[in-house]
């Protein structure tokens, strides 16, 4: 296929996409502040809920970081049961096992609690268990005949935006490639924002996460889906990430930025939802999918570079950003303020920790790479095509000498 008939090909990709993915979708029930992880247990008993899956990891379980949650299900008068084997990118035997679970303990509903794995999974698991099929059925745009039984998110990490989409990944069990599935029934009847139960995470992974809000903040204002809408989202999920992030990684107990980058999160994946992202993810799902490089870390690594390739096609829009986060002055040159957004991205990924480069990106898959990242970002409406030259000029640059 030549180049231009594979941009043709994506333009129509995009467009039977878009026909979906634009449609305004509903929007969660938001708990935000902390002890609102309590205040959600209240809230599903007030649903009438007799038994709830609640669908986690096993170190978040063993720290005992789930036990406040569990005891508010319990005093609503809400029984619980656990499926902890959420591993980072779920892959579709273990979201199989959590339907097993569902059903073996009788469940009527599921509460993810954890980071966008575990949002992910509960997600699919919810989908699966009301329609009884396996996970595998549920890969693609609205594939199932029920929607999803009813579901419920306490996100742990500040970055995927998972509680607000109608989106999940899932990998499959041998090739490790990554599936979405897509149905308005997967975002949740109600989420809490509650910054308590993220104080305990990590400077490293604070850091990631929320560079992978930044990430879609960015390529939903910049993409060609955007809309008003989008946009406020996206401008303040950008200025809460450049305020919070730097203090939240060095102060993991301040518990204001916490909960800004969770707000920022929660924006940005309500950006997401109509305006989809570009090629930052469709090179970091890639290295995921080939080295499990985490999709945060992937996202931040790549961004700034991405952004080199787009500075002139949206010049406007980066400017707009670089302007509403107080990053330049409306006065300068549009050329300046993208100049000044683009550094701040480099520069705050340097202060809080996101390496360069990456010792596992091999110059043998670097063909492979490119293939699958042209084809995914030809799906996702970014400013332009990358070329292929491009894609390897990203890869090579993210190789550790």
């Amino acid at each position: 296929m030549t180049a231009i008939h594979k941009r043709v090909f994506f333009r129509l990709r995009q467009k039977l996409m878009g026909a979906f993915i634009t449609k305004p979708q509903p929007k969660p029930l938001v708990l935000l502040g902390p002890g609102s992880a309590l205040q959600l247990g209240q809230l599903i008993g007030s649903f009438g809920m007799r038994k709830i899956l609640v669908v986690t990891d096993k170190p978040l379980r063993e720290l005992g970081v789930l036990d406040p949650t569990l005891q508010a299900l319990h005093d609503a008068g809400v029984e619980t049961a656990i499926f902890d084997g959420v591993l980072p990118d779920p892959t579709e035997q273990v979201v199989d096992l959590g339907i097993d679970c569902y059903h073996r303990e009788r469940c009527d509903s599921v509460l993810a609690f954890g980071g966008g794995s575990s949002i992910d999974a509960a997600k699919v698991i919810a989908l699966g268990a009301a329609n009884h099929c396996k996970a595998a059925a549920c890969i693609g745009a609205k594939k199932c005949k029920l929607p999803a039984a009813p579901f419920f998110a306490v996100p742990t990490t500040a970055g995927t935006g998972s509680e607000a989409t109608f989106i999940a990944v899932i990998s499959n069990n041998e090739t490790h490639a990554k599936g979405g599935v897509i149905d308005p029934s997967l975002i949740p009847k109600a989420a809490a924002l509650d910054p308590e139960v993220m104080r305990g995470l990590p400077a490293h992974i604070t850091a990631a996460t929320g560079m992978d809000a930044l990430t879609h903040a960015i390529e939903s204002y910049i993409g060609r889906w955007r809309t008003d809408d989008t946009d406020y989202y996206g401008l303040a999920a950008c200025r809460l990430v450049f305020d919070n992030l730097a203090e939240a990684c060095r102060n993991g107990s301040n518990l204001q930025a916490r909960e800004a980058m969770a707000l920022a999160s929660h924006y940005g994946g309500l950006a997401i939802t109509n305006a989809l992202v570009g090629y930052v993810h469709a090179i970091s799902h890639n290295l995921g999918a080939k080295y499990s490089i985490p999709h945060g870390l992937g996202n931040a690594m790549v961004l700034p570079h991405i952004l080199e390739l787009l500075k002139d096609d949206a010049s406007e829009k980066l400017a707009d950003i670089a302007v509403h986060c107080g990053i330049g002055e409306r006065r300068e040159p549009v050329p300046t303020l993208v100049r000044k957004l683009i550094d701040k991205v480099w520069a705050l990924n340097d202060e809080i920790g996101i390496p360069r480069t990456s010792e596992v990106i091999r110059e043998q898959d670097i063909e492979a790479l490119v293939t699958a990242a042209i084809t995914e970002g030809g799906s996702y409406p970014s400013p332009r095509f990358i070329t292929e030259d491009e894609c390897q000029g990203v890869l090579r640059a993210l190789r550790a000498a």
